[in-house]
């Protein structure tokens, strides 16, 4: 019965539940060291690795699974498996937290005129890492870092309004 039931789930779940992905995000858990609940399970599911949500995103996936679900539940989940290192919470740009199921560690370039994102490797970022630990002996929890600027295409059009700005 309990095999039926978790098989309705995974198909109403629809586009963000594949297969063998529960048996796994199931192991994540309990390798942290946390019980599997179906709460639990179904909000890591609703998580995707390359996919930026933010908690009410999460939420409305989560919602339909599990309707005696509340939002502060989905919250405070969601802080658990930052703090335990499943996934990540950026702030990609407008003040609005977004969580992603962590795979691979990387990071954004987010330009503030035009808002794109772009994805940085780690192997940048491991060198500061690996430096701050040495000067300072600091173990920086760099998982999705988020660095604001201006993509080249923004930062050249700045350029040449401010070059159209001194001959007039």
């Amino acid at each position: 019965m309990g095999e039926t039931r978790a098989k309705r789930a995974d198909e109403r779940a629809g586009d963000f539940v594949v297969s063998g992905r529960r048996a796994e995000l199931a192991e994540r858990l309990r390798a942290a060291g946390q019980r599997v609940t179906a709460q639990r399970l179904v909000i890591l599911e609703a998580l995707v690795p390359g996919l930026h949500l933010s908690a009410d995103d999460i939420y409305a996936r989560v919602a339909p699974l599990l309707p005696a679900v509340n939002r502060s539940t989905v919250y405070r989940t969601l802080e658990l498996f930052r703090d335990l290192g499943l996934i990540s919470e950026t702030d990609l740009g407008g003040g609005a937290r977004q969580f992603e199921l962590l795979d691979d560690r990387h990071h954004h370039l987010i330009c503030r005129a035009c808002g794109e994102a772009i994805d940085v490797d780690d192997a940048l970022v491991a060198p500061l890492r690996a430096a701050l630990r040495d000067r300072y002996g600091f173990v920086a929890g760099i998982d999705h870092l988020a660095i604001f600027g201006m993509c080249d295409y923004c930062a050249h059009e700045a350029e040449r309004r401010e070059g159209l700005g001194d001959t007039e």
